[in-house]
């Protein structure tokens, strides 16, 4: 596959700019691979699809306030700094990414906050962007904590048009969430309501979760045409032994497995045993699916309407096949689906 093959004209006017008013309201295309039917639901009718026993495995990551502003020491030149993730606690050193860069050098302290509550000082280039901090904070953990995250941001993606809103913290987030350390949301986990997972609870669907830490390459440009030769920034991940008791008896038993988001599609797929199990793991990944692609573990997926050029875009089409995918994205712009991260969503059968 080629980069150039998922190019397509999205009008700016259909990437959303603010959530649905209920998480489970929003719009749900269903494609079904054996019938190559598409039909247009609401979000809570996917409680249809799903038998019981069936199993469906979300990402409990949790989004962090990761962005700051603040000002350089002397010149007082505005910044922004992109918490990207924590390297050693005691020392209090954070990867970042900071805007714009090239004012940015080692040595170089940052102040951030009211009467400059935070200082922070430059120790290290990572990248062409990326800096490491050294945060200078007399109090304990607690307090440096609470405050970095007093002072964040919710960090929406750039192509949402706007400053962050109080809302955002809350909608920013899966309800479900609970482990620390993503900077951007597993978007498709967004459209379940409490009340949702209740029924199918009651339904007798099995939950399963699984931990992959969203990190800033979701949102990486892909800069060559030939895919083969991308490679995708490595993410923390995490499979328990009970996820993979629960996946695995659910595969036995010719249940249905459905992935909830891309994160959740990744995660799955990497660690898979020679006889199609999934494995516990907790570790790394860089894992990049794109077609052709044999899945092993899951039979459905949820999805989002991703942007242009995405390797998000490049997963699903691997699960749903390149040309059904890219006919449903054509209904889609025709029926004005909203697309992104607080956009509508698809359950590919």
């Amino acid at each position: 596959m080629k980069l150039s093959q998922y190019k397509y004209e999205l009008p700016e006017k259909l990437v959303a700019q603010y959530p649905a008013e209920n998480r489970d309201e929003s719009r749900l295309m269903v494609l079904n691979r054996a019938t190559g039917k598409i039909e247009h639901k609401v979000f809570k009718d996917v409680l249809a699809f799903f038998d019981d026993q069936d199993v469906m495995v979300f990402n409990d990551t949790k989004v962090f306030p990761a962005r700051l502003y603040g000002n350089k020491e002397k010149t007082g030149a505005e910044i922004e700094v992109f918490l990207l993730r924590e390297l050693n606690k005691e020392q209090r050193l954070w990867d970042v990414l900071v805007d714009p860069a090239r004012k940015i050098r080692i040595g170089n302290k940052l102040y951030f906050g009211e009467d400059d509550i935070l200082v922070a000082e430059v120790i290290d280039n990572t990248t062409s962007r990326g800096r490491t901090l050294r945060f200078l904070f007399d109090g304990d953990y607690k307090e440096f904590k609470d405050t970095l995250y007093k002072l964040g941001e919710t960090p929406l993606p750039k192509f949402i048009n706007r400053q962050a809103e109080p809302e955002d913290m809350e909608r920013y987030q899966t309800i479900y969430a609970k482990n620390e350390g993503a900077v951007a949301a597993p978007t498709a986990g967004m459209h379940f309501s409490r009340e949702l997972l209740k029924r199918l609870e009651i339904k007798g669907i099995n939950f399963a979760y699984v931990t992959l830490h969203v990190g800033l390459g979701n949102f990486r440009n892909v800069d060559v045409e030939d895919l083969t030769k991308h490679k995708m920034d490595s993410e923390q991940i995490l499979i328990s032994e009970e996820t993979a008791n629960i996946i695995n008896t659910g595969k036995k038993n010719r249940k249905n497995i459905c992935a909830v988001g891309t994160t959740v599609l990744r995660t799955l797929e990497s660690s898979v045993s020679t006889n199609g199990y999934l494995k516990p793991f907790e570790g790394w990944t860089n894992k990049f699916i794109f077609p052709p692609f044999d899945f092993s573990v899951p039979t459905k997926m949820i999805s989002n309407f991703h942007l242009p050029y995405s390797t998000l875009l490049m997963m699903v089409t691997a699960f749903g096949g390149y040309d059904f995918i890219f006919e449903a994205y054509r209904t889609a712009i025709k029926e004005k689906y909203r697309f992104g991260t607080y956009g509508d969503a698809m359950i590919i059968l």
